[in-house]
């Protein structure tokens, strides 16, 4: 056998080992690591922002996305200096805040990246997130479903964004203000899920248990919790499309477009196009909502 190919990359003053650039990660799309380095960096301006001071878990899989496949929570050792963690619940976690973190993890066949909903050491979300969870592996009606969850929102005076989870979903993402718990977006999230499962019951489900779902798509208002994660927005993912999780507008949205068509591949030029849609709405009025359903419910 041959020897291993290394090498190191300078970055922000930082020097980055780089092991085996020509190992083919995404076999079909034909990524390479060094090829998933080069994709990184171009999604890092993105990706760092949903994933600064939070805490990370990250997904690796060491020979491709063919090969087998762990969740690392706790940062491995040894691990450069550049490396930021910060303990929590006896785990000490990565902070994602800097590109030579983010390459120095993709150099560890790290493709995905999950951080928490919340900053270290709070407890208050940092935005809120419907995940739309499809109990089929093909789901034709997944926009469709995206849409109808938009426009329940919109009539309760709030904006949202759609994001593909890279994978077979689509999560609703609400930018919120500080200072709204967790339980209070519950609160909203089943109001929001009891109403179109009614409206929708062959499309919607609040089943938990996928076997007794059967074709419905589980509206998962539950795992936007503390200690829980949901796929980054901008975090590539193990697909043999080597998909990534990418925000939408509506319009392409009721276009019913695939989740399959934003991939390493293309998504630098669509970044470069739209920039980034969640960024461009603002801090939505959540607290209204819930000051009018207390109102409803303890009426005067």
């Amino acid at each position: 056998m041959g020897q291993a190919v290394k090498g190191t990359i300078s970055i922000e003053g930082q020097e980055i080992p780089i092991t085996n650039p020509n190992k083919p990660l995404w076999p079909e799309a034909g990524v390479t690591k060094a090829l998933y380095l080069r994709k990184l960096a171009v999604l890092a301006p993105f990706l760092l922002k949903y994933c600064q001071h939070r805490l990370l878990t990250v997904i690796r899989w060491p020979h491709g996305i063919h090969g087998d496949f762990f969740y690392q929570k706790n940062a491995p050792r040894p691990r450069p200096d550049y490396i930021e963690t910060t303990l929590q619940d006896g785990i000490e976690y990565i902070v994602l805040n800097k590109l030579p973190q983010l390459l120095w993890l993709g150099n560890q066949a790290a493709l995905e990246f999950h951080p928490s909903l919340h900053q270290a050491g709070s407890h208050l979300p940092c935005e809120w997130m419907i995940d739309l969870d499809p109990s089929r592996e093909v789901e034709p009606r997944i926009m469709e479903a995206a849409s109808i969850v938009g426009e329940v929102l919109a009539s309760l005076g709030l904006n949202s964004i759609p994001k593909t989870s890279g994978a077979t979903g689509v999560q609703i993402i609400v930018p919120i203000r500080t200072g709204v718990t967790f339980d209070e977006l519950r609160s909203i999230g089943l109001l929001v899920g009891q109403f179109v499962t009614e409206k929708h019951p062959h499309l919607f489900t609040l089943e938990r248990l996928k076997k007794d779902r059967g074709t419905a798509i589980y509206f998962d208002y539950l795992q936007h919790y503390q200690g829980k994660t949901l796929a980054a927005p901008y975090t590539p993912r193990a697909r043999p499309g080597a998909t990534v999780s990418t925000p939408l507008t509506w319009e392409e949205v009721r276009r019913d477009v695939s989740p399959l068509d934003y991939h390493l591949l293309n998504i630098e030029e669509r970044l470069n196009q739209i920039g980034d849609l969640i960024g461009m709405v603002p801090p939505q009025p959540v607290e209204d909502v819930l000051k009018h359903m207390r109102a409803r419910a303890h009426p005067t």
